[in-house]
């Protein structure tokens, strides 16, 4: 089943699911003011309690976080300001454009394609509409390249996933990974002055979505295998390594596609990682930009409840590499100009 890349209805493709009703025109400040505190800060009515990992708790929690923390803003009345030359350079020679679009147009898909299988209607009530907030994502994308004039290559059709678990881990985990980067990268652009205030504003709901997605997508992992047999959790767990395996190859490399024109595009899957020089004009080393990527991090999870599970990978990962960052960053400032 292939989907051309306007083409999204998640109603049609979860069964039972309904999309949120936005709010008509502009929000005003106070507005703005409490949906950003909403979405950054939940905590549970039973603060202290025991939470078993797997149980009805633990799975009424993640959906009810993810339910009561979202954004009602609408892409259409986002503002985006005008920008001067040399910042309207740096954000059309960004070679990232393509690609998100597209990644946006993947997740949703994948997202929706799982949620459907889903029998527990909380559960698939949250995928689903996680899959919708993907898709707000690539509207407010799609909305920013048309509005500054950024060319992109035509969509491919968006493919249905025929392994919609092995799809949603794929997706799940890639975002663990490029959103812990994205993090940092975020904070060094803010820090720049590169970029215009109002420019990182509109972006900022965008940013803590993501950390509300990778949230539930952790608590997900732990509650579904949780639940499963020994077998099924030995078959999910082995999964788990292979989604692992083609993450770490898809990035020691330039991801190379077809477009919606048959033309091959190369593009660079590892941005999230390297793009610091992009966004700074600072001589920033990586051992500085995985310590903010690491308290950025920490930053965006604070206001949920310390209960839910945090994705942990790229953190512990990240911790570890730092002092044998930190050690050669002093060796090469020790050593003569």
């Amino acid at each position: 089943m292939t989907f051309e890349h306007d083409t999204f209805d998640p109603e049609a493709l979860v069964p039972g699911y309904h999309e949120p009703v936005l709010p008509e025109g502009e929000p005003d400040a106070a507005t703005i003011a409490a949906s950003e505190t909403r979405t950054r800060h939940w905590s549970s009515e039973q603060p202290g309690k025991h939470v078993k990992y797997g149980s009805p708790e633990h799975k009424s929690m993640m959906c009810r976080m993810f339910e009561e923390t979202f954004n009602p803003y609408r892409p259409s009345v986002l503002k985006w300001p005008t920008l001067d030359e040399a910042a309207l350079h740096r954000i059309t020679s960004l070679p990232i454009w393509d690609i998100a679009v597209q990644t946006e147009g993947k997740a949703r898909l994948r997202m929706a394609a799982y949620a459907r299988t889903v029998a527990d209607p909380q559960m698939r009530n949250a995928l689903a509409q996680n899959a919708w907030e993907e898709n707000r994502h690539k509207e407010v994308l799609s909305k920013m390249v048309r509005h500054y004039g950024i060319p992109l290559v035509p969509e491919p059709p968006y493919e249905y996933p025929q392994d919609p678990e092995w799809a949603y881990l794929v997706t799940g985990y890639s975002e663990c990974i490029d959103s812990f980067f994205a993090f940092g990268l975020f904070k060094v652009a803010h820090d720049s002055g590169l970029f215009p205030p109002e420019l990182i504003d509109t972006f900022e709901p965008v940013m803590q979505e993501e950390c509300r997605h990778i949230l539930l997508f952790a608590n997900w992992v732990a509650w579904h295998r949780r639940n499963l047999n020994l077998f099924q959790r030995i078959a999910f767990e082995w999964k788990v390594f292979r989604v692992w395996c083609f993450l770490g190859l898809e990035r020691m490399e330039l991801a190379k596609s077809l477009d919606a024109d048959g033309n091959e595009q190369t593009q660079d899957n590892n941005f999230t990682v390297t793009g610091a020089q992009s966004v700074t004009a600072q001589d920033l080393s990586v051992a500085q930009l995985m310590a903010t990527c690491l308290s950025e991090n920490d930053r965006r999870f604070s206001g949920y409840d310390p209960r839910l599970l945090r994705p942990t990978t790229m953190p512990f990962m990240v911790r570890l590499a730092l002092p044998v960052l930190n050690f050669f960053e002093r060796r090469k400032q020790r050593k003569p100009g």
